[in-house]
């Protein structure tokens, strides 16, 4: 948001010092025979009162340091110098005491990194140097006092006008070289590339490597001349030297302030590809990838005109660059920097790839959004990484579903959901937790944690945008990016108050609902564990529903707000979460929304919903003996219990939260029929999932259960992703007591469209038809977990698992294969030999044999 910050206080900024930097410029040379970088660096910078100038410098060799042109004194104290420790490892007694002495000692490293380690001793401003600053220049810096009320980088920096009365701009300039870095720059052969992991810029230039110090760069960087120097900004121009071999160097103007350590720097030879669309879009690769890159990358103009249509605003830096490097080199799949992102060429493919082009897209979409929500617009503090977060993964839902498609975008979310329902317990961090962010030092957003973190961050920015609605959401993130790009008020920063002001003002929402929300859901863990049961009232017309209310973690956990548990016996405590649950019933007349559920109060709650659909009075009409769909045998009596209980009522199915109002895990108990009702007559892909997960996992299977999923995975007109989890439950439900049903259901599907009827072998592969390739490629995979009674594959799975893998024929198809071949080759690997099968082992570990030989 764009406003003045408060001045640092000595928690905020972890002792770091009042400078403020207003500019910086690098200039380096880069040898890459030598893996070496030198050159220095020019800072113009307010120095505090004591003239004492603290900066991070990590495995940099410093060889002057000059202040306004004169040399000055400075010390360097590297971090991992004096390491004290000998008391913690002495005391190593055992694995656990091993462990601990080692989060010990990491977490001593951490404290250690917090501390700046250049000291440079600036001389106290005199009343010379303020006249001077007051004389009209080029520069940025005017005077003091137009400063305070005009310099965006000040504003940005947190700049009090108090303050600033008593401190003198300096120019410094620190000459240095880095030779054979290990960390934050990373030399590869002819390659060289930054990565923005935390605290790590300081380790190829001095800087504040701080989230609070933002400014604009100036840059240029000296390479070979068949290099190509690739860096955060515009590129302005390249000068080739007349030196003997000669050598080029680029210049870079970044002039949107950011933190030091979304400075981005790769060099290599690169081919470079002018987006088609948008002139300020470039990819880069390596030549190898050149032809994958282009097929790879020709949507991304489609996420970068989205982003700017539904937020309102043009991209905030003069140009975005994808570079890709390859995965050897890089230290995690992607990095960001401003308006640059790096990424591994694993994710780039060929025309000829189907199963990559879905994942890739969403992460380079991801990557696009973080650089508006991240880099762009940055956390207030520590406290609010959660909120840029989410409104990235929010920002690339939108994409999703405009792109991918709305069934696409609901059944990821749904996934993520019930992750993070699984996940966040008591061993979770809270969203936005002082105590949390300080001891864990940045470190809670990365690795599981933190991908749960951001699903969480992400879920929690949808049910907001559920209480408010789609519009006026997306008008508060237009009013984030529009304030933000207010030239007289730079700072560009994001709090979790400001939103909650804004989802007030902007979303309508009500204030003592907001009081709610934001402690429940942000400053506490955990997420709402519902169990519900009804029964029907005949005489009434009436559904009676039960519910006990939980939560995932326990009552009494270290949260801002106690939560309940399924399990405690004391659940007045319990305060629960704000607003109400919908109710969806679907009867013989209609969908009816009855939002009665309330979230807060007693866990225990007894509900009455009113039917709106009368019956007919008509006798019961029991099933035909013979009459089961595969015509095979009986129906069971569970299937005739089930169809009674449904026909003595109006009610279809029920469901609770359909539209995923609330991040919560669900319990819902109805009759069979009901959820084979849900499954085949909801078109709603979460309705679908959920009924798949309860159909499977019930102790007594029916044949109706099995000849409902069968149904949905011949259906073509069903999300894939739902027909391979009907292909999965299939497989779970074969046994000898349903007579082996769903494994027969599974090889008649695939024979019906993968094989020859004329010869009964498979036919040469066809791949045109996206959504049944996929299908296809899973049922290998479900067959292959098939067991029998002693946990051995039947005999039929392993012989027609091979039968693929022997007779894959790929020579007429335009796709490749090897992901299918993958999956096939995966599917083997599932399968557990018994005495019938035995025999099988041979020829399979021949023909893998024979894979491995071609791979080669």
């Amino acid at each position: 948001m764009t406003k003045s910050r408060k001045g640092k206080t000595e928690e905020q900024d972890g002792g770091i010092s009042a400078a403020v930097i207003r500019h910086q410029k690098l200039c380096l040379s880069i040898d890459m025979e030598k893996r070496r970088i030198y050159g220095f660096t020019e800072i113009e910078i307010s120095v505090p009162d004591n003239g004492i100038v603290e900066l991070h410098a990590d495995n940099l060799v410093i060889e002057s340091v000059t202040v306004d042109e004169e040399p000055a004194q400075f010390e360097v104290f590297p971090h991992y110098l004096n390491l004290d420790n000998g008391e913690r490892w002495c005391s190593v007694s055992s694995t656990s005491s091993a462990a601990d002495a080692a989060g010990s000692v990491y977490l001593s490293s951490l404290d250690r990194e917090l501390v700046p380690n250049l000291l440079i001793m600036c001389s106290k401003s005199t009343k010379r140097d303020n006249e001077q600053l007051e004389k009209p220049s080029g520069n940025c810096v005017e005077s003091p006092i137009e400063e305070k009320l005009e310099d965006p980088v000040a504003l940005d920096n947190g700049f009090k006008s108090s303050a600033e009365e008593k401190q003198s701009v300096k120019r410094l300039r620190i000459d240095y070289w880095v030779e054979k870095a290990e960390t934050g720059i990373h030399f590869d052969d002819d390659v060289l590339h930054t990565d923005n992991q935390i605290r790590r810029a300081r380790c190829w230039f001095p800087c504040m490597d701080d989230d609070l110090q933002r400014c604009c760069y100036d840059m240029e960087f000296t390479v070979a001349s068949n290099l190509i120097a690739v860096s955060s900004g515009t590129l302005l121009y390249q000068v080739l030297s007349k030196d003997d071999p000669p050598r080029k160097t680029y210049i870079y103007k970044l002039d949107v302030p950011v933190t030091a350590s979304w400075i981005s720097l790769v060099v290599a030879p690169f081919e470079i590809v002018p987006d088609r669309h948008i002139a300020q879009l470039s990819h880069i690769c390596l030549p190898p990838n050149l032809s994958k890159m282009q097929n790879t990358v020709g949507f991304t103009h489609s996420a970068f005109s989205h982003y700017e249509d539904y937020l309102g605003a043009p991209f905030p830096f003069g140009s975005y660059t994808q570079v890709f490097i390859s995965p050897e080199m890089a230290v995690s799949s992607y990095a960001l920097g401003a308006s640059v992102s790096i990424f591994t060429s694993q994710l780039l493919f060929d025309e000829r790839v189907i199963d990559q082009t879905l994942e890739t897209r969403i992460k380079l979409a991801y990557a696009l959004a973080r650089q508006w929500f991240g880099v762009y617009i940055t956390a207030d503090t520590r406290n609010d990484d959660w909120l840029l977060d989410g409104l990235a993964g929010f920002l690339t839902d939108t994409f999703i579903k405009k792109f991918l498609g709305n069934n696409e975008a609901r059944y990821r979310r749904y996934k993520a959901n019930c992750a993070v329902c699984r996940a966040d317990d008591n061993g979770a961090t809270a969203l936005s937790s002082s105590a949390s962010s300080k001891d864990l030092y940045g470190t809670q957003c990365i690795g599981f944690n933190g991908k749960i973190r951001a699903l969480k961050s992400v879920a929690v920015l949808q049910m907001l945008e559920k209480q408010m609605g789609p519009e006026p959401f997306r008008k508060i993130l237009q009013q984030i990016i529009s304030r933000a790009q207010v030239t007289t008020r730079s700072c560009r920063t994001l709090s979790a108050k400001e939103f909650r002001h804004l989802a007030n003002k902007v979303g309508n929402l009500e204030r003592p609902f907001l009081k709610e929300f934001f402690p429940r859901w942000i400053g506490s863990f955990g997420c709402p564990v519902l169990k519900m049961g009804f029964s029907y009232n005949k005489r009434k017309n009436m559904i009676e529903l039960a519910v006990l209310r939980g939560c995932t973690a326990r009552q009494d956990a270290s949260a801002p707000v106690s939560t309940g548990n399924l399990d405690s016996e004391n659940r007045e405590g319990d305060p629960g979460w704000p607003g109400m649950m919908s109710i969806r019933v679907y009867e013989l007349d209609g969908m009816y929304d009855h939002p009665i559920l309330p979230m807060t109060g007693d866990s225990w709650q007894l509900l009455e919903i009113q039917c709106h659909s009368r019956l007919a009075s008509k006798r019961f009409q029991k099933p035909k003996k013979g009459s089961k769909p595969d015509g095979s045998d009986e129906n069971e009596a569970v299937t005739t219990i089930d169809m009674r209980s449904i026909s003595d009522s109006p009610l279809l199915w029920l469901r609770a939260d359909p539209e995923m109002e609330y991040l919560a895990e669900v319990h819902f108990n109805q009759p069979v029929q009901m959820w084979i009702n849900q499954l085949e007559r909801d078109k709603d892909v979460i309705a679908q999932v959920q009924a798949i997960a309860i159909l499977e996992a019930l102790p007594h299977l029916s044949f109706s259960i099995v000849n409902a999923l069968n149904n949905i995975l011949n259906e073509p007109k069903v999300f894939w992703k739902v027909r391979i989890e009907a292909a999965f439950a299939l497989a779970n439900t074969a046994s000898e007591e349903t007579d082996w049903a769903g494994l027969i259901h599974l090889i008649t599907f695939y024979k019906s469209r993968r094989f020859d009827s004329n010869i009964g072998l498979p036919k040469p592969n066809d791949f045109r038809d996206f959504q049944e390739y996929f299908v296809l490629e899973a049922i290998p995979h479900a067959i292959a977990t098939v067991r029998t009674a002693d946990k051995k594959s039947p005999r039929e799975a392993v012989e027609f698992v091979l039968q693929l893998l022997k007779y894959n024929d790929n020579s007429g198809n335009f796709y490749s294969d090897v992901y299918w071949l993958a999956a096939l080759i995966q599917s083997t690997g599932e399968l557990e030999f018994g005495q019938q099968s035995i025999v099988y082992l041979s020829s399979l570990l021949k023909r893998l044999d024979r894979l491995l030989q071609f791979d080669g």
